[in-house]
Formats: C-alpha cells, sequence, structure tokens
C-alpha cells in the first residue's frame, strides 16, 4: 500500500467534478418578467456567497491533497470542507424556500422539488462529514480505504441530486437568474466542465 496519496488525489477528482452542483444557470436573455426577475435575484443574491464557501472547500481539498499531506491534516481538511458544503447546499435551500415559488408554470412543484434536493445533498454532505470524522489515522492502510469509500460517495453525489435543480432552472427562469449578475459571479467555478 502506497499510502493516501492517491487515494487523496482521486477525492479531490471526484469533489471537483462533483460538488458544484450550484445552480448551473444556463440560458440567455429573454422576456422580461418583473415578478420573476425579482424572485431570481432574490435566489441568486442568496447563492453566491454560498458558492463562493462550496469553490473554497473545493480548494481545500485540492489543496490538501497536492501534497504529502499527513492523514490528520487531510482529514480534519476534509471533515471542515464536507461541512461547509453541508451548511451551504442547506442555506441555498432555505434561499429558495425563502423566495417563494417562481412565477413560472408548476413553478410551486419546481421549487419544492428543488429545495427537497439541495437539503438531501446537504444531509449527504453532512454524512460524508462524518465518515471522514470517524477515519482511523494512525492506520495509513485503513484510512486510504476510508478515504476511497468516500470518494466513491462523492462521485455518486456529483453523478446525482442536481434534476430538480436544473428542472427549477429551466425555461423562464433560467433566463431571469441568468439576468442577475450575482448569478452569473455565482456560476463560474475554477475548472469545471459544461456538459
Amino acid at each position: 500500500m502506497e499510502g493516501t496519496k492517491p487515494v487523496n488525489k482521486k477525492l479531490a477528482a471526484a469533489l471537483s467534478g462533483g460538488a458544484v452542483l450550484v445552480l448551473a444557470l444556463s440560458g440567455c436573455g429573454g422576456d422580461d418578467n418583473e415578478k420573476l426577475d425579482s424572485w431570481a435575484k432574490e435566489v441568486c443574491d442568496a447563492v453566491q456567497p454560498q458558492a463562493k464557501k462550496i469553490e473554497s472547500a473545493n480548494a481545500s481539498i485540492q489543496k490538501e491533497t497536492s501534497d504529502n499531506s499527513k492523514p490528520e491534516d487531510v482529514q480534519k481538511t476534509d471533515a471542515q470542507a464536507f461541512q461547509d458544503m453541508s451548511d451551504a447546499y442547506k442555506a441555498i435551500g432555505s434561499a429558495v424556500t425563502k423566495a417563494g415559488p417562481p412565477d413560472v408554470e408548476n413553478g410551486e412543484k419546481k421549487q419544492q422539488d428543488a429545495v427537497k434536493e439541495l437539503n438531501s445533498i446537504s444531509a449527504a454532505y453532512a454524512s460524508l462529514k462524518k465518515q471522514v470524522d470517524d477515519l482511523d489515522t494512525k492506520d495509513q492502510g485503513k484510512f486510504a480505504d476510508g478515504l476511497k469509500d468516500i470518494a466513491t460517495e462523492l462521485d455518486k453525489l456529483g453523478k446525482s441530486g442536481n434534476d430538480a435543480l436544473r428542472t427549477l432552472e429551466e425555461g423562464e427562469v433560467g433566463q431571469a437568474m441568468a439576468r442577475q449578475s450575482s448569478c452569473k459571479a455565482a456560476t463560474a467555478p475554477a475548472g469545471s466542465t459544461q456538459s
């Protein structure tokens, strides 16, 4: 067993691939709808600091995995990053709840589905934090295996979980969000790839 370094890299790769589900806003101009624009501004303004928090948590994990970090340091960094992500997704869910349903067809269902999904993502990161906290840092092999399991969970989390967000943001809602400068700022995570 060559230690935790390759596993740390796998963890970082899984993270950068999936963590920034944060309202992957798309869309370009479109019809003006004041009510919808106001809703989009409220959500975007609340999302921006959370997107930064998630990006920063990602960066800290990337940084900790880029050198020969001690298991204790990796554990501490990852646990804090997962906690920050959990808090950020919960805050985004609260912001979408507070904004109310967008003024579009099925707005209420779209809003409820997105909030449920955001809360579920938040809970998943909280669970990952607990898993990291429970890892045995004294045993390099066990620690590496534990990180591998967490990377697998993270990968799954990155692949699932943002369908309701996509549904919330399609059509007029996405166009209204695309008009908000705070949403434009929230959607430029470093190194993310558009699918």
